[in-house]
């Protein structure tokens, strides 16, 4: 019989534990962004298992930058519709 793959979750809680000494070296505040991050991995676990990565971490990194490419992108959009909208102090005048 052939060797069966841990699931993405176990995969990821290997990572998260692999970089536990890191944490704890880490700032307080810094901590919790770390911690932040490693939420990205869970949400999309689909993706991740679907990819049976010889290295892991790759997959776990990819799910992180993607979370923060989506949180640039929100923040860009924001950003341009704020500057397109006139000031609040101008749209009362009319």
């Amino acid at each position: 019989m052939g060797r069966n793959n841990d699931t993405f979750t176990l995969v990821v809680d290997k990572q998260r534990e692999a970089w536990s000494k890191f944490r704890r070296a880490l700032r307080k505040e810094d901590q919790s962004l770390f911690d932040e991050m490693w939420r990205a991995p869970k949400i999309h676990l689909a993706a991740g298992a679907f990819i049976a990565n010889e290295t892991p971490i790759e997959t776990v990194l990819m799910c992180m930058l993607l979370e923060q490419y989506k949180k640039i992108k929100y923040l860009e959009a924001k950003h341009s519709t704020a500057l397109s909208e006139p000031p609040a102090c101008v749209t009362g005048m009319y």
